[in-house]
């Protein structure tokens, strides 16, 4: 797994070609190694992502998102109208970077 720091992010991306095995794995990563942090998943280089793959993060992002953290996906290949509400999913980074800033707007004004 690629890891990239910013200031108030980290950036995981999966380094092999497994969509399936990596969503295992950021389960069992995120809710004790990125406590605390907001994360971005970077599925970009899958651009045949159907949803049924895309809601394998689902239970993570649920569970990250309790603890008052933002958990967002990149990718492009899905048609957001078929993304549920649940996920939040955005096709650039600069994208999950502009969401992540208005999350914490929202969670410093009480929302």
């Amino acid at each position: 797994m690629k890891i990239k720091n910013h200031n108030n992010f980290v950036v995981l991306e999966d380094e092999k070609d497994d969509i399936a095995d990596f969503a295992n794995f950021i389960e069992a990563q995120v809710p004790s190694k990125y406590k605390g942090q907001n994360v971005v998943l970077n599925l970009l280089k899958y651009d045949s992502l159907v949803l049924p793959e895309l809601l394998l993060f689902l239970n993570t992002s649920n569970l990250h998102r309790k603890t008052k953290q933002s958990f967002v996906i990149v990718n492009d290949a899905i048609n957001p109208d078929e993304i549920p509400y649940e996920i939040i999913a955005v096709p650039t980074l600069k994208e999950a970077e502009d969401i992540i800033e208005m999350e914490e707007i929202e969670r410093d004004l009480g929302f």
